[in-house]
């Protein structure tokens, strides 16, 4: 149908049915209407024409007018008039006035293809503008919430979905990997996002994000509601295995029990809407260790060790629960992992045992080659728990003498050979260190050892204004954490044993030293504030 030559109630009709088919206001379709009818009107009339179209919505009349502007001199006829000349059609014209003329409708003969087509595409691009703004504000306030839709069709992978208002994609890879839905079948998923963008798909769907796993259980879950039971963190590998963490605000209710409900009810209706996924619920707990050995299971955890910042490092499990821990392709670790935050190992009882054995063995032939002595007092030494050799040296004499086999004699001996060794290092270390451009000041800073000059020196802090001016983080070590991963920063004395607190010590008494600080004004307050945290929270790109 021709829609510059159509008689009103035909105008009326596409007016209504495409204001209904789209769901947008019929504003919208008559302002498309008139900017096409003027395009198109304006390829006949001539494009130096202002022509402009006005529709009555609610008696069907369309009217073609032509727009001119009153000038004092014209400059341009096609769209300019003189003042004169626009009084004979307005007496009351002034400078700056508009002035329109109707024009007679354009009749079909006139029109080509290519002016009706053009005109055509204008409406379209109106309503599908008018459709995105739609939806974009139909969905705004939705992001994070559950949809549901109808599968329309699937596009390389991509899962179109009919929404209430226009339509969301599902990208192949927020899709279950199994699953494969047909045409009309009704589907949930979350919000993840909504586009202004001038693009097809404006909502962007998932069904794998820990997200929507969550907004199924407070949808079965009368608790989280209430405030009573919520989620604290879920790992997925979708469509497979998940892990979720929960915990209760209330004494007398199992979060655990809440989410499974009564033989498994609830948990069960997320299982079905997940395709089968299988999901471990645990309890949440502030205490890693317990938290850690709730996310291994079903493998029972011997013990833990832990690292330095008493985070679990190693889960040392039974020999027979290796499998459980690891789980088919690794998956139930790299889930634990996932739902804790930490990186650890899983080892066995054995491996653990050679592991210490081994490292036993290495710091009994270290005795053994440093200072020279038999195997036997290197084996009562490493028994005893010593670990180096600067620590024999320090050791106070009656701990060795408490050691059976070692007397007055041989303590002597044992402690002289260990100072000698320290002592001779220590004179290579700081000679080592001047080389590296250590200077005085800071050689003669109180609290630094001379391996530990030699560190500061290799990495270019050779006075105390460069110690003074250096971050307790870079001294001690720290972590970053961004994209919710930890990352740990090596300090320079970190394998000094200097700890945070001794490096916030150490940094401060040189920064009152070289005077970036008043050691009068100094107060408790203003020491902790220079100092940095230990867990810098910081955002990567």
């Amino acid at each position: 149908m021709n829609l510059l030559t159509a008689n009103r109630l035909e105008l009326q009709q596409i007016v209504a049915s495409v204001a209904h088919e789209k769901s947008i206001e019929r504003e919208i379709v008559v302002e498309a209407i008139e900017e096409s009818m003027a395009r198109a009107a304006k390829l006949n009339y001539g494009p130096e024409l202002d022509v402009r179209a006005r529709y009555d919505i609610d008696s069907g009349e369309l009217v073609l007018e032509r727009v001119r502007t009153v000038v004092e001199t014209v400059e341009n006829f096609s769209r300019e008039v003189s003042l004169e000349d626009a009084r004979l059609q307005d007496p009351d014209a002034t400078i700056g006035f508009q002035v329109t003329e109707i024009l007679p409708p354009v009749s079909g003969d006139r029109l080509d293809r290519i002016t009706v087509q053009n005109a055509k595409q204008v409406i379209v691009q109106k309503v599908r503008e008018a459709e995105r703004e739609k939806q974009y504000y139909e969905y705004r306030d939705k992001i994070g919430q559950i949809v549901v839709g109808t599968v329309n069709r699937i596009e390389y992978g991509n899962i179109i979905v009919d929404l209430t208002v226009g339509e969301g994609v599902i990208h192949r890879n927020q899709r279950i990997r199994q699953e494969s839905p047909e045409k009309g079948d009704r589907l949930r998923a979350l919000v993840l996002d909504v586009s202004r963008e001038n693009k097809r798909h404006q909502v962007r769907l998932s069904r794998t994000a820990p997200e929507f796993m969550k907004e199924l259980f407070r949808a079965e879950v009368p608790e989280f509601d209430d405030g009573i039971v919520d989620i604290r963190c879920i790992a997925r590998d979708p469509g497979s295995r998940a892990k979720i963490a929960v915990v209760s605000y209330d004494a007398s209710i199992d979060p655990v029990g809440a989410c499974v409900g009564m033989k498994g009810s609830r948990v069960q209706a997320v299982v079905s809407e997940l395709q089968g996924e299988r999901i471990d619920v645990i309890g949440w707990t502030p205490d890693l260790n317990e938290f850690v050995e709730q996310a291994i299971k079903p493998a029972k955890v011997s013990r833990i060790v832990l690292d330095e910042f008493d985070n679990p490092s190693e889960i040392i499990v039974y020999d027979d629960q290796l499998s459980l821990a690891i789980g088919a392709r690794g998956q139930n670790v790299r889930l634990a992992r996932n739902l804790t935050g930490l990186n650890f190992r899983i080892i066995t009882e054995t491996e653990e045992r050679e592991q210490r054995i081994a490292a036993d063995h290495e710091r009994m032939h270290m005795f053994m080659d440093v200072i020279d002595i038999e195997e036997s007092f290197a084996h009562l030494l490493v028994a005893e728990g010593f670990d180096s050799i600067e620590q024999l040296a320090d050791c106070d004499m009656d701990v060795l003498l408490s050691c059976d086999g070692i007397d007055a004699d041989i303590g002597h001996e044992l402690r002289r050979r260990a100072r000698d060794h320290v002592d001779r290092l220590s004179q290579e270390a700081l000679e080592e260190a001047h080389r590296y451009g250590l200077k005085d000041d800071l050689a003669q800073f109180e609290g630094l050892s001379p391996s530990m000059l030699l560190s500061l020196a290799m990495n270019d802090v050779n006075t105390l204004q460069d110690f003074a001016e250096c971050a307790d983080w870079e001294i001690a070590g720290g972590t970053t954490i961004g994209r919710g991963k930890r990352v740990r920063d090596r300090g320079i004395l970190e394998d000094h044993g200097v700890t945070l607190e001794k490096a916030q010590h150490l940094i401060l008494v040189a920064r009152v030293m070289v005077g970036l600080i008043d050691e009068e004004s100094l107060t408790e307050e203003d020491y902790e504030a220079d100092q940095d945290d230990d867990e810098r929270q910081v955002e990567v790109a």
